[in-house]
């Protein structure tokens, strides 16, 4: 029998709390949730901790509703949240909360097993801005076969990353993601600030020995760079109903995409199609349609 193999969203499990309500969040939950939509939910597990609290138990509930495997060992500080403000124009502004269960993933003998049949795992720079859950999240990237796809999906968020966290990360992954904006910030972290984008994208390529540095530039499109090869696909024009969690559903996707074996070009196109689905769809977890399924 073949022995079963997971792909993982590692970090953080938070929920955003907006002036109108509060919504689960967290990249992790959101890139489990699409890779299992194409290589089955599962084989997909998000990893984080909760606390021993209510919103502890309605994050899982919410993750049961949507059908989403996870690892959240339970430990004695609070359920992450994120404090929404919106201001007169409807632009957000985020307040991470800090000493938060998600600061403190510990690493268990079941995550360390999980990490040993691991196909491929997303891990982010905001888990990583305490010393308890980077080292743990180190230990998990440490134990993972030598075949399994290692994604640094960077999300830099507020002041919580640091130019040792990032390069780190790098040189523990296989495939990096980051969006315009991020790519900025790192070219002035790094010295890189004469260069464009495109040029700052195959410089890290090459100097980390990276398969693909995947760059989101919103409406502007998106490229993906490989060693002597370019992808760019134009964002699809649809009307938005929110853009939570596209990019994660764009990484998922493009993921189950690569892990089944499809060009590099074709997984790019697909990553693309479903990110702009989920763009016309309230909230980070819908159901994709058929169409979109049945291309893996």
């Amino acid at each position: 029998m073949e022995e079963k193999r997971y792909v993982v969203g590692l970090g953080e499990a938070l929920w955003d709390v907006l002036p109108e309500g509060k919504k689960l969040g967290g990249a992790p939950a959101n890139f489990a949730y699409h890779a299992g939509l194409f290589l089955g939910q599962e084989n997909a597990l998000a990893v984080s901790a909760l606390g021993e609290d209510k919103l502890g138990d309605e994050t899982i509930a919410s993750l049961e509703e949507h059908g989403l495997h996870y690892l959240m060992p339970r430990v004695p500080y609070d359920t992450g949240t994120v404090q929404v403000q919106l201001d007169s124009k409807g632009v957000p502004t985020y307040d991470i909360m800090e000493k938060v269960a998600w600061d403190n993933i510990p690493f268990t003998p079941e995550m360390e097993e999980v990490a040993r049949h691991c196909r491929a795992v997303c891990f982010g720079s905001l888990a990583q801005r305490n010393a308890v859950s980077r080292r743990n999240i180190y230990r998990f990237l440490d134990a993972t076969p030598d075949d399994c796809l290692k994604i640094f999906d960077i999300n830099l968020r507020q002041q919580f990353y640091t130019k040792e966290v990032i390069q780190e990360s790098l040189t523990r992954c296989d495939i990096l993601k980051i969006n315009d904006e991020e790519i900025e910030t790192v070219a002035r972290m790094f010295g890189y600030s004469g260069l464009n984008m495109e040029n700052i994208a195959w410089l890290l390529l090459g100097k980390y020995g990276l398969q693909m540095v995947v760059l989101t530039c919103g409406t502007k499109g998106s490229y993906v760079f490989t060693p002597g090869k370019l992808s760019f696909q134009a964002t699809p024009k649809v009307e938005v109903a929110d853009t939570v969690g596209a990019g994660d559903s764009f990484t998922g996707a493009f993921c189950a995409a690569i892990l089944k074996g499809l060009p590099m070009e074709e997984a790019h196109k697909l990553a693309v199609e479903v990110s702009a689905y989920v763009c016309t769809q309230n909230g980070a977890m819908p159901t994709l349609p058929k169409e979109l399924l049945n291309r893996i």
